[in-house]
């Protein structure tokens, strides 16, 4: 890992939370992701489950984590499982935890060798009543391969048939949904990295520059900070680029009088930033662009102002909704007929904003929260309104990062640039 050792308290602290959850006498166990296949003889770079992540801090490959908090021997009421050191792979593939590495990361005092597990989990599964098993709970996955967690719950269930079986992901959607302050400290790293690259960034962008040059100078802004890189494929749309929301291609040159959004963010820690700016490629707005940047922060706003515990997402969406309509009359992209004739399904103002206002953040980007019920005091979200001009190739975004308190939230993005006023002044200078 490239990032300085975390606080294990985090770790402890949420296995705490969740064995609070568990039901009398029962188990459960998290397993990593797979290794998974690139072409040849390669793989991809491995990335640890999200789940086993948050409870563990360890980002090693063949991980599994036990928790038995009313197992009758204590040494084994948590108990973290890796593969033993070999010295030979070693030498191939690098250093592995030793358990002593191990226990300072999570805070686990009992390591266990994953070669030597099995006689130990018959008996442990034998004593408990329920099993806890996990799997992708999360509501935008897309994927149909059968993956590790999925072939373990099919092994257990096999070898274990009369256990109750239980949703270890049904808990994690609601505990991961709540940020503790440690986890806030981790997050907020993770920020200022991102707004001391896009403070670079704004001495670097200037007509003739390509989005990929941009993207390099994140890489490389991101890894000198002691980031793992990006938190995601870094959004970099010049010009009419800028309509396509997950626009990666990044290979476009920036021309005079266009304005570039970019959405990016560090991972650091195993936690993520994610801001979107846009700018002006020359450092000035013209005076459309500027109208209409200053409508979509408008709405940033709005929306932070609306963004507090008791709220639903759906409400909130719809109210940033109603507050989108009036700015795009004052704007000129609607007229009273627009609104008037809309279709109640597909109202008139997702002609020019036509995605979601906030996602829950955390260990993934798009992180596990609820979308239905109140929010919360200790959700992270983005707030991101954004304007999407076809007529006029021009795309703009404006998201900060923001912890829900107890009567409203933190912009955790606080300091970055944002204003018109601010951004020209930072790009005059260069």
């Amino acid at each position: 890992m490239k990032y300085l050792p975390l606080n294990p308290q985090i770790f402890i602290n949420n296995r705490e939370r969740f064995t609070s959850k568990m039901k009398g006498n029962s188990i459960a166990i998290f397993v990593s992701n797979d290794e998974w296949p690139a072409n040849g003889d390669a793989l991809h770079g491995f990335v640890q489950n999200s789940d086993l992540y948050w409870l563990t801090g360890i980002e090693q490959e063949d991980t599994k984590l036990i928790l038995f908090p009313d197992c009758p021997d204590p040494k084994y009421r948590e108990v973290l499982v890796l593969v033993r050191p070999n010295a030979l792979k070693e030498k191939w593939d690098g250093k592995r935890l030793r358990a002593t590495e191990a226990t300072a990361i999570s805070g686990i005092k009992t390591i266990v060798w994953l070669d030597s597990l099995d006689a130990l989990l018959q008996g442990w599964i034998h004593l408990a009543d329920s099993i806890y098993l996990d799997s992708n709970e999360n509501d935008r996955k897309a994927s149909l391969v059968r993956s590790n967690e999925y072939r373990f719950i099919d092994a257990m269930k096999q070898q274990y048939p009369l256990h109750q079986y239980l949703r270890a992901a049904k808990l994690m959607k609601e505990l991961r949904g709540i940020k503790t302050k440690e986890e806030i400290v981790v997050v907020q790293q993770a920020i200022d990295i991102t707004e001391k690259t896009f403070r670079r960034l704004l001495q670097f962008i200037k007509p003739g520059v390509a989005e990929y040059e941009i993207e390099a100078e994140i890489w490389h802004s991101f890894l000198s900070q002691r980031a793992t890189g990006p938190a995601y494929g870094s959004i970099i749309a010049s010009g009419d680029n800028a309509r396509t929301l997950h626009y990666v291609s990044n290979n476009a040159i920036c021309k005079d009088g266009e304005l570039i959004l970019m959405d990016f963010g560090a991972a650091y820690g195993g936690y993520n930033a994610d801001l979107t700016r846009t700018i002006p490629v020359n450092g000035k707005f013209t005076k459309r662009q500027k109208i209409v940047y200053n409508a979509c922060l408008h709405l940033h706003n709005y929306a932070k102002s609306i963004l507090k515990p008791g709220i639903s997402i759906v409400d909130y969406t719809e109210k940033v909704g109603e507050e989108a309509t009036q700015q795009f009359l004052k704007i000129g992209l609607l007229n009273k007929a627009d609104i008037k004739n809309e279709d109640p399904e597909n109202r008139a103002y997702r002609k020019y904003l036509y995605h979601g206002i906030s996602h829950h953040l955390g260990i993934d980007v798009h992180d596990l929260g609820t979308r239905t019920e109140p929010i919360k005091q200790g959700m992270l979200f983005t707030v991101e309104p954004g304007i999407y001009i076809e007529e006029e190739q021009m795309g703009i975004r404006i998201e900060n990062n923001f912890w829900v308190t107890k009567n409203g939230n933190i912009d955790l993005m606080k300091n970055i640039p944002i204003t018109v006023e601010e951004i020209e002044t930072l790009m005059k200078k260069k």
